[in-house]
C-alpha cells in the first residue's frame, strides 16, 4: 500500500503548556491562569493553550492514517525541546517531510519510523513532537495496510514472543482538583492514582512535607470509605516534581526518612513517588534516585521511586535503567520523539527488571493517547497513563475504551 498524500491541520491538545520554571519559582495562580512573567524560552504566558499538529497520511486505497504531533505540558523544562508551535511544524511537513513520504510503500513500520526519527534537517533532528506525530501516523498506516491492530504490528516487528495480549493497569491524574477527582477514580476503580500534581511547596507539599502527608492520609481514608469491594486495592502514585529534594536540600537521609513516613501513612496501599528529586542535570538526578532506590531496597521498604525529570530520551531511559535509578521509569512518550523509541524504551525497562510506565502528558490528544496505548499493550507495560486532559473522566474513557476495543479485536480473531 502506498502513501499518496499528506494532510495537516492545526489542533488543540487536551490541556495547556505551562512554564514549569516560573511555577517552581512561586508564580501565583489566579483562577485558571498564573500571574507573572514567563521564564522559559518561547513562552508568552506562564500558562498558554496547548497546540498539536494532526498529520494524516492518505493511502492509495482511500484509507487515512492518523498521528498527532504534540509536546508535554512542561515543554522546555528538564532538557526538553522548546515550546512546540503547530504553524511552524506544518511548514516543515510541507517543505521537508511530504516529499520523503509521498509515493512510499507502507510495508512495515520500523525502518521508516527509524529513518524519520534520525532525519537531520538544517543540521538538527526534527522537534520531538514532529517525530512523535509522524511515526504515530506511520504505525497506523502499517496497521491499516495489514488489516490488523497497531499492537499486533509492534509485536510482529519487534519480535515480542508473548502470545497473550493483556489489559494494562491505568494510571489516572487529578490535576489540581486532587480531591473531587479522586472520588471519580474510586468510583471507576482506577488501578493507579492520583498523580496529584504536587508542584508547589507553599500550597501542595509544605516546607516540612506536612501538606502532602495530610493528603496521603486523606487519600487512604477516602479509598477505604468509598470502595464497594474489599479487593479494590489501587496503587498510590504521586508526582512531586523534585519538591521533596528542595525542602530537604537533596539530603538522602532526610528524603529517605520522609519517604518512609509517607509509606507508613499510605499503608496498606503501595505508594509510588515520582520525581522526588531534580538536581538540575541528568547525572546528579540519577545519582540521587539511585541512592534512594538502593536505600529503599536494602531496608525492604514497600515505597517505590519513579524517575521522570531528565529521563527524557531513549538514551536517558537506558542510562537510568542501567544504574537502577528508580523502581519504575516513566517513558514520557512525547519526549522520546519517534514512537519506535517508546517501544524500545519499554522493552529495555522490562529487560532490566524495572517498572515500564508508558506515560506522557495531559497535553496530548486522543490520537496520540490511542497510539501509545496500543504500544503499551504490545510491550505489556507495567502501567499506562490515562490521557489527555486533567478532567480525569475523559482520559480514562479514551484509554480504557481504546484498550478494550483493541483486546476485543485481537480476541475476535481467535
Amino acid at each position: 500500500m502506498k502513501i499518496i498524500d499528506i494532510i495537516c491541520s492545526e489542533s488543540l491538545t487536551g490541556f495547556y503548556f505551562d512554564d514549569q520554571q516560573a511555577i517552581k519559582h512561586g508564580a501565583i495562580q489566579d483562577g485558571f491562569t498564573y500571574l507573572g512573567d514567563p521564564e522559559t524560552d518561547k513562552f508568552e504566558h506562564i500558562r498558554q493553550k496547548g497546540e498539536a499538529l494532526s498529520i494524516m497520511l492518505v493511502l492509495d486505497d482511500g484509507q487515512i492514517a492518523y498521528g498527532d504531533a504534540a509536546a508535554v505540558q512542561y515543554s522546555g523544562a528538564g532538557g526538553r525541546d522548546p515550546l512546540f508551535i503547530a504553524s511552524e511544524a506544518k511548514e516543515i511537513i510541507t517543505t521537508h517531510i511530504a516529499p520523503l513520504l509521498i509515493g512510499l510503500q507502507v510495508e512495515s513500520f520500523r525502518p521508516i519510523a527509524e529513518q524519520i526519527d534520525r532525519l537531520i534537517i538544517d543540521g538538527r533532528q526534527l522537534h520531538t513532537a514532529l517525530r512523535y506525530g509522524i511515526t504515530q501516523a506511520l504505525l497506523d498506516a502499517t496497521a491499516k495496510a495489514q488489516h490488523c491492530t497497531m499492537s499486533e504490528v509492534v509485536r510482529n516487528e519487534y519480535n515480542i514472543q508473548d502470545t497473550i495480549y493483556r489489559r494494562i493497569p491505568l494510571f489516572a491524574q487529578t490535576g489540581d482538583d486532587r480531591y473531587t477527582n479522586v472520588d471519580k477514580m474510586i468510583i471507576k476503580e482506577v488501578d493507579v492514582m492520583p498523580h496529584a500534581l504536587i508542584n508547589n511547596i507553599d500550597t501542595k507539599l509544605g516546607h516540612h512535607g506536612e501538606i502532602l502527608q495530610e493528603y496521603v492520609s486523606w487519600l487512604r481514608g477516602r479509598v477505604l470509605q468509598l470502595r464497594t469491594r474489599d479487593d479494590y486495592h489501587p496503587i498510590f502514585h504521586i508526582d512531586v516534581y523534585g519538591t521533596i529534594g528542595i525542602i530537604f536540600d537533596n539530603d538522602i537521609d532526610q528524603m529517605y526518612q520522609y519517604l518512609c513516613e509517607l509509606e507508613a501513612i499510605a499503608s496498606p496501599f503501595t505508594l509510588r513517588i515520582e520525581g522526588p528529586v531534580d538536581a538540575g542535570n541528568r547525572h546528579e538526578t540519577m545519582m540521587h534516585l539511585q541512592a534512594l532506590t538502593k536505600r529503599i531496597n536494602a531496608d525492604h521498604r514497600s515505597i517505590e521511586i519513579v524517575a521522570d525529570e531528565w529521563c527524557n530520551t531513549l538514551d536517558d531511559v537506558k542510562y537510568f535503567a542501567d544504574h537502577q535509578a528508580g523502581h519504575m521509569l516513566q517513558v514520557k512518550t512525547p519526549d522520546l520523539g519517534g514512537v519506535n523509541n517508546i517501544i524500545e524504551a519499554l522493552l529495555y525497562c522490562k529487560d532490566k527488571g524495572i517498572g515500564a510506565y508508558s506515560g506522557g502528558t495531559c497535553n496530548e490528544t486522543n490520537i496520540s493517547a490511542e497510539v501509545t496505548t496500543a504500544i503499551a499493550i504490545a510491550c505489556d507495560a507495567t502501567q499506562c497513563l490515562a490521557k489527555p486532559g486533567m478532567g480525569t473522566d475523559e482520559g480514562i474513557m479514551i484509554v480504557n475504551n481504546f484498550m478494550n476495543r483493541t483486546l476485543a479485536r485481537i480476541q475476535h480473531k481467535g
